[in-house]
């Protein structure tokens, strides 16, 4: 196995302590996991500090992390993921298992820069998962097997929920979920514009809108219903919401949202390639 670990006590590196990757962190730490168990590589001292204090993890070099852990949960930026893989790569091994959650980089752009036999996972979570409530879409690479998947589904549970897609199928799911808080975001700060301008106090109509929303979302959530027949359930005949349903069709909002997210997948591809 590992000098850090053993078959019954594996242990897992996260490199990258920012938002992203604090999140992973106190979702692993909530969900259970052994703190001695557990590394951080990051550079900066009053960072690595207040993480030791803030968690009680060993906060480490990079290299170390990558060195002493069976799992390592690449959580940087896309544009510095050639610097880190060429940092850490001296220190992996086969059966290794990177789990990387850098948006747009392919699993074979991480394969091409590790040694051969490394098991590659491509990870596109999205922001809710700061309140456990987050989905990751996960895909396995080419040395891939089921207990590398599963412990990539393990690391992202403990933040939310998680489902295994082709690779081919990330720039969508980037499209729909890993930038889908931003348009949900953007119908609620719509929404809330518009109950100030039909004269609500702004903490009335943001009180209003997010518990609509989150109600909402549970019903979907909770009754398994498909989300025309809860509609329909709040249409009447010639009623208010048919009136503002109607305007937002004349609006073409269906086929907006359609277009954006056509955008969002193509950019998706076009900084995959670039990568």
């Amino acid at each position: 196995m590992t000098a850090g670990g053993s078959a019954t006590t594996p242990r897992t590196a996260i490199i990258g302590a920012g938002v992203m990757g604090e999140m992973l962190l106190s979702g692993l730490v909530r969900a259970g996991r052994r703190v001695d168990l557990l590394l951080v590589g990051e550079k900066r001292p009053e960072r690595a500090h207040e993480l030791e204090e803030r968690y009680g993890v060993a906060v480490v070099s990079n290299l170390e992390a990558a060195e002493q852990a069976d799992t390592v949960a690449l959580v940087v930026k896309p544009q510095d993921m050639a610097a880190v893989l060429a940092e850490i790569s001296p220190v992996l091994r086969p059966g290794q298992l990177l789990v990387s959650l850098a948006a747009g980089i392919t699993t074979a752009f991480i394969e091409d820069r590790v040694p051969e036999g490394v098991a590659v996972v491509r990870v596109m979570p999205n922001t809710p998962a700061l309140v456990d409530e987050g989905m990751a879409a996960i895909s396995p690479g080419s040395h891939c097997d089921e207990e590398h998947l599963a412990e990539a589904e393990a690391l992202l549970a403990s933040t939310g929920r998680v489902v295994r897609v082709p690779e081919k199928q990330q720039d969508a799911v980037t499209a729909i979920s890993g930038s889908g808080p931003a348009y949900i975001f953007f119908v609620v700060e719509s929404m809330i514009e518009a109950g100030v301008h039909l004269g609500l106090p702004r903490a009335t109509a943001s009180e209003l809108v997010i518990q609509t929303l989150v109600g909402s979302a549970k019903m979907l959530r909770e009754t398994g219903t498909h989300p025309v027949v809860l509609r329909e359930q709040v249409t009447s005949p010639g009623g208010t919401t048919a009136s503002a349903l109607r305007e937002l069709e004349v609006h073409k909002v269906r086929a907006a949202f359609l277009a954006a997210m056509e955008a969002a997948r193509d950019r998706s591809r076009e900084l995959a390639e670039g990568s």
